[in-house]
C-alpha cells in the first residue's frame, strides 16, 4: 500500500505543481483566450500517455531511455519559449514576421499553442507510470477480491487524491494572487524543473556514450542524481511562497465593504483563500513525509530468520518432516564448496505438498523471503507470495528446488545447491 502511495507522489507531484501554476497564470490578463488550447494540450498529453502505457505493457517497442530523452528535450524547449512569451520577449519579434502580420489571429494563437505543448509534454512524460501501476496490483493466481489488491488500490488512490487536491488548492491560491508575483514564481519553478530534466537527459547521454565522459560533468550529474529529491523540495519551496503570500495578504486585507452584506462576502472570500492555503500546506507536508519518513520506513531492512539445523550425509541434506510440519516458513543454509552460503526455504502448502525453493528469485536475486502475518514476502520488492505457487517457476516466486520424501525425511541433493551457488555470490 505505502509503496504505491509514495510512487504516485514522487512521479506526479512535480507535474501537478507546474500544471496548477500554469493554469493559474492563464486566468490572468489575456490568458482566458489560451484556456481552450491548454485544455486540448492536457487532453492530448493524457491520451498520448495512455497509448505509451499500453505499448509499454504489451510490447517492447518503447525504450524508456530514448522516450525520456526526446520528451524531456521538447519539454525544455517548450518551457523556455513559454517563459519568453510569459514575459513578452517574443511578442515583438513574432509580430514583425510578414506572414504573421497578415494573419493576426494566428499570431495571437501561438502563445496558447506553446502553453498547450508545454502542458502536453509534462503530462505525456509523467502519466504512463501512473496508468501502469494498477496493472501491477494483481499477481498470478490472485483476484481483485484479495486483501493485497485492496491495500495497493488504497495506497494508489490516496496518493493520487493527495496530488490532485494539492494541485487544485495551489491553482485556487494562485488564481487569487497578483499576476506579477505569480509569473515570477512560475518562471523559477519552470527553471528548477528544466534543470532536473536536463540532468536526466545528460545522464542518459553519458550512459550511452553519446557524449564524451568528462570527469567534472560526471561528478556533477552523479551528485544531482543521488540528491534528486532536492529538485522536488526546491519546487515545493518556491511554489509554497504562492499560498504563503496569499495567506499573509488575507490577514492584512481590511474588511471595509459598503454594507454588512459586502463585509460578510469579503470575510467569506478571505476565509476561503486561507483554507486553500492551508490545504496546500497540508498536501506538501504529507508529500514530504511520504518521500522521507514513510519511504525510509518501507525501505528499512528486514532481518531474515536464522538458518535451522539440518543433517548432511554424503551427497544429501536430510530434514525431519516434523520440523517443517507447522505451515511456517523455514530457512536452511548450506556452505558450498567455494564457501558461498546457499540458502533455501521450506513451507508446508497443504497435507500432501511442500513449497521448496531457493531463498532467491530470478527477478530480485538473493535478497530472500520472510514471513509476516502468515504470508511469505519478498524482502526486496515487498510482493506477497501465493504460498500454493511456491515451488513453481514464475514472477517473484522462489527458484524451485528439487526434493524428495524418504523415511519421514525431506531429502535435498547437494549437487542441486552447488549448481545454484552463483545466485548467492
Amino acid at each position: 500500500m505505502l509503496r504505491y502511495f509514495i510512487q504516485v507522489i514522487e512521479n506526479l507531484l512535480t507535474t501537478g505543481i507546474l500544471t496548477a501554476m500554469v493554469w493559474a497564470v492563464l486566468r490572468k490578463g489575456d490568458g482566458e483566450i489560451r484556456k481552450m488550447p491548454a485544455l486540448w494540450g492536457c487532453a492530448a498529453g493524457t491520451g498520448g500517455a495512455l497509448v505509451i502505457a499500453v505499448l509499454r505493457r504489451t510490447t517492447a517497442l518503447i525504450s524508456r531511455g530514448f522516450f525520456n530523452l526526446w520528451v524531456l528535450s521538447f519539454a525544455i524547449i517548450f518551457g523556455i519559449v513559454h517563459i519568453l512569451f510569459l514575459w513578452g520577449a517574443l511578442q515583438k519579434p513574432f509580430g514583425k514576421l510578414p506572414f504573421l502580420q497578415k494573419r493576426p489571429s494566428l499570431a495571437g494563437a501561438i502563445p496558447g499553442g506553446v502553453t498547450a505543448l508545454l502542458l502536453g509534454t509534462l503530462l505525456f512524460y509523467a502519466l504512463p507510470p501512473i496508468f501502469l501501476y494498477p496493472t501491477e496490483f494483481v499477481l498470478a493466481d490472485e483476484t481483485i477480491l484479495s486483501t493485497d489488491f485492496l491495500f495497493k488500490l488504497i495506497g494508489f488512490t490516496v496518493g493520487l487524491a493527495t496530488v490532485i487536491l494539492t494541485a487544485l488548492a495551489l491553482y485556487k491560491a494562485g488564481k487569487a494572487l497578483a499576476s506579477g508575483r505569480l509569473k515570477v514564481l512560475l518562471t523559477i519553478a519552470l527553471v528548477i524543473n528544466m534543470a532536473n530534466q536536463l540532468v536526466v537527459i545528460v545522464q542518459f547521454l553519458l550512459a550511452r556514450r553519446i557524449i564524451p565522459m568528462i570527469r567534472w560533468v560526471f561528478w556533477l550529474i552523479a551528485a544531482a542524481v543521488n540528491n534528486n529529491r532536492v529538485f522536488l523540495y526546491c519546487l515545493m519551496g518556491i511554489s509554497f511562497l504562492l499560498p504563503l503570500s496569499l495567506f499573509m495578504a488575507s490577514l492584512k486585507t481590511p474588511v471595509s465593504g459598503k454594507n454588512p452584506a459586502e463585509n460578510r462576502k469579503i470575510r467569506a472570500r478571505l476565509r476561503t483563500n486561507r483554507r486553500w492555503c492551508a490545504t496546500v500546506a497540508a498536501g506538501f507536508a504529507v508529500s514530504v513525509l511520504a518521500v522521507t519518513v514513510v519511504k525510509a520506513y518501507t525501505e528499512r531492512g528486514v532481518e531474515l530468520s536464522p538458518a535451522e539445523p539440518m543433517t548432511i550425509a554424503g551427497e544429501e541434506i536430510t530434514i525431519p518432516i516434523e520440523q517443517v510440519e507447522d505451515g511456517r516458513l523455514h530457512r536452511f543454509a548450506y556452505i558450498a564448496s567455494d564457501q558461498t552460503e546457499v540458502r533455501f526455504i521450506v513451507i508446508k502448502k497443504n497435507e500432501i505438498a511442500y513449497g521448496v525453493g531457493l531463498d532467491a528469485c530470478d527477478i530480485c536475486g538473493a535478497t530472500g523471503y520472510y514471513e509476516r502475518k502468515g504470508q511469505v514476502i519478498c524482502r526486496l520488492c515487498d510482493v506477497v507470495m501465493n504460498i500454493s505457487t511456491i515451488g513453481f517457476k514464475g514472477g517473484c516466486n522462489p527458484v524451485p528446488l528439487a526434493y524428495s520424501l524418504r523415511d519421514g525425511k525431506m531429502v535435498v541433493e547437494l549437487g542441486n545447491l552447488e549448481n545454484e551457488k552463483v545466485r548467492f555470490k
